[in-house]
């Protein structure tokens, strides 16, 4: 059985059918029709709705796609929906921000903005209570506003709401009820069930590794699901049914991030925004690109394990973790094993994961001496899928290339080192000359395929160009700065 708060309404649903969304619960079951389907791929924002949940003596409020969340997610959590922000005749503050500042015009992408400012607004005043802190950055809006579509307003006037829905906004109504919220929430069953709707149907939320090893292999045509951000799109794009499903998002042990002397320890649930700041202190280069990973609602439910498990060419954690020379840990049943991850890419979406394996850890090198630099390319800044993406973790002494691993996205059917360029590299000096040599040796390295987001032709310039520019970044980055102020 899942038990919720629908806003301040228990909620407790045992029929439900295991590929059920969020989106689809809201509008068809519970009548709250606010929340909008506009592509049903993650992409627009307007069916943005937000998850709160504990963190300490406080409530921690995240806005998701409701179109790509199972039910299972939002086990012992309170679902907030647009109709829930007016209260007592009163528009909530964002809401209102919104009408003073002109920011709706047609109004269909409007609600999924409202839920993500009331999100920004939360976690703004949070903030500021540790840290004297008035009015919020415009990087901070923009960050929070990255997975959100409008065709009419031209963006500006959102963006003044959210500055003045952020300037010091009066209590609300959820305010006034965290500690009873969290005291309901907290006081929730522990998640241990499944929900069945009809015979064949399965939906398992087991709360340990071991209760999912267990469920997995006496399950193994079931498929996992930890954000769903990937698995969802064959619900709502292809119109597949997943009759049997297991949550691995309620499992603490796999939402693990922790530091030892030598390796950085990532659970395979932890969420892409809490691996960001992580990430960040030991690799800013690759919480930088996790910044720029689709928008804030996909990655405060996609996972850093399904980024991987997934197997896209194009997806961005694969090449950042070959080039770091991460190992997976990988768990069927009682057994574990520890793969290298440049080993675990077969073939296009083809991994080594056997029948009921799962991926467990992620086991990443500390750096020691080297320097990372992570460069994605895409349409987009924000919110888009990479043409190519490159990782280089490279060590220099006295000017000689002495260890160097590199690698790309978007130029093969995996995530691939480039072996042949390492080559070229490795115990040369580290000059133009050396570079021109390894950008060749990239065309034995690579054939990528031409597409609707890049040329053949182009992903190979561009692979080229990138080395270029990690030689320019670690040797004279004024450089780069001059040309950049005229780009």
């Amino acid at each position: 059985m899942i038990q919720f708060l629908l806003n301040d309404r228990l909620q407790q649903e045992a029929t439900l059918s295991p590929d059920t969304t969020v989106l689809e619960y809201l509008r068809r079951e519970a009548g709250r029709c606010g929340t909008k389907e506009g592509c049903a791929s993650g992409d627009c924002g307007a069916c943005t709705v937000v998850l709160a949940e504990p963190q300490g003596e406080s409530l921690r409020y995240t806005p998701i796609n409701a179109c790509l969340t199972f039910m299972s997610a939002i086990q012992g959590k309170q679902l907030i929906t647009v109709e829930d922000l007016k209260h007592q005749g009163r528009l909530h503050s964002v809401q209102q921000a919104m009408v003073d500042n002109h920011a709706s015009q047609c109004g269909f992408c409007t609600p999924g903005f409202v839920m993500s400012l009331f999100a920004l607004q939360k976690n703004h005043q949070q903030k500021e209570h540790f840290a004297v802190k008035r009015g919020v950055e415009r990087e901070e809006v923009l960050h929070a506003l990255s997975g959100n579509l409008c065709r009419c307003t031209g963006y500006r006037p959102i963006v003044d709401a959210a500055f003045a829905a952020c300037q010091q906004p009066p209590a609300d109504q959820f305010d006034r009820a965290e500690k009873m919220t969290l005291e309901r929430l907290r006081a929730i069953s522990p998640v241990a069930g499944q929900i069945t709707q009809r015979e064949g149907d399965l939906s398992l939320l087991p709360s340990t590794v071991d209760e999912l090893a267990a469920a997995y292999t006496a399950n193994p045509d079931a498929r996992l699901v930890a954000g769903g951000t990937d698995l969802a799109l064959e619900v709502t794009q292809r119109h597949h049914r997943l009759t049997q499903l297991i949550s691995v998002s309620h499992i603490p042990e796999m939402k693990m991030l922790a530091v030892t002397d030598t390796n950085l320890l990532i659970g395979a649930a932890a969420t892409l925004s809490d691996c960001m700041p992580f990430l960040a202190r030991e690799f800013p280069d690759f919480g930088a690109l996790l910044e720029r990973f689709a928008s804030q609602q996909i990655r405060n439910q996609g996972t850093f394990g399904g980024n991987i498990a997934n197997a896209s060419p194009i997806g961005d954690g694969g090449p950042v973790l070959l080039a770091l020379g991460a190992s997976l840990v990988l768990r069927r049943g009682s057994q574990r094993r520890t793969l290298p991850l440049e080993q675990f890419y077969l073939g296009y979406k083809h991994t080594a994961l056997q029948s009921s394996e799962f991926i467990e850890q992620v086991v990443i090198p500390r750096a020691a001496g080297s320097t990372l630099k992570v460069y994605k390319v895409s349409k987009r800044l924000d919110d888009d899928i990479s043409a190519v993406c490159g990782a280089f973790n490279l060590e220099v002494t006295d000017g000689v290339v002495t260890r160097v691993t590199i690698a790309y996205g978007g130029m093969a059917a995996i995530a691939k080192r480039a072996e042949n360029c390492e080559q070229q590299l490795l115990g040369q000096p580290w000059q133009a000359a050396t570079v021109e040599r390894a950008c060749q040796a990239l065309m034995q390295d690579f054939q990528p395929i031409g597409d609707f987001r890049a040329s053949q032709e182009y992903r190979m310039q561009v692979a080229k160009n990138l080395l270029r520019r990690c030689l320019i970044e670690t040797t004279s980055p004024e450089t780069l700065m001059r040309v950049t102020q005229y780009v």
